[in-house]
C-alpha cells in the first residue's frame, strides 16, 4: 500500500511519539506499506519552524533527514496535485492538507492523517 503521512503523523513516526496511534504505528511499519512524504510537508515544517512559534520542534532540514533515515520517500508536487486543489469542497482551509489530500487522490494513495476535517474528503483516507 502506498501510504501518505500528513505533517503531523510523520512528525509522530520520527520522534516515537505516544501521540501515534497503535493502528498507525502498526499501517507504517508494515512491509506491505510503502511511506510517502510530501515535499508539502516538508514546506509546512520549514516554514513554522522559521518563525519559531515553538510548535515545530525540528527544521525542514532535519525534518527530510530523519524521514530519509526512516526509509520514507518523497513525493514531489507536481502539476497535476496543484490543479486538482481546484476541484476539492472546501472541508478545510489548510493550504498544507489540501494538496495532501490532492496528492493522495491523483497519485492514488491512501492519505494517513488524524485530522477529521481532511478525512472528510475521501472513504480511501485513513483517520488515526
Amino acid at each position: 500500500m502506498n501510504l501518505l503521512l500528513d505533517t503531523h503523523v510523520a512528525l509522530w513516526a520520527i520522534t516515537d511519539s505516544p501521540k501515534l496511534p497503535p493502528k498507525a504505528r502498526a499501517l507504517i511499519a508494515s512491509p506491505k506499506s510503502i511511506v510517502w512524504i510530501s515535499t508539502a510537508s516538508i514546506l509546512e515544517i520549514a516554514i513554522k519552524h522559521s518563525l519559531g512559534r515553538g510548535d515545530m520542534p525540528v527544521s525542514g532540514q532535519d525534518a527530510l533527514r530523519y524521514f530519509t533515515e526512516a526509509g520514507y520517500r518523497q513525493l514531489p508536487i507536481e502539476a497535476e496535485h496543484a490543479v486538482a486543489v481546484e476541484d476539492l469542497p472546501a472541508h478545510h482551509n489548510d493550504p498544507f492538507d489540501r494538496i495532501l489530500v490532492a496528492q493522495a487522490l491523483v497519485e492514488p494513495m491512501r492519505l494517513m492523517t488524524h485530522d477529521a476535517l481532511v478525512a472528510r474528503y475521501s472513504d480511501t483516507i485513513i483517520k488515526v
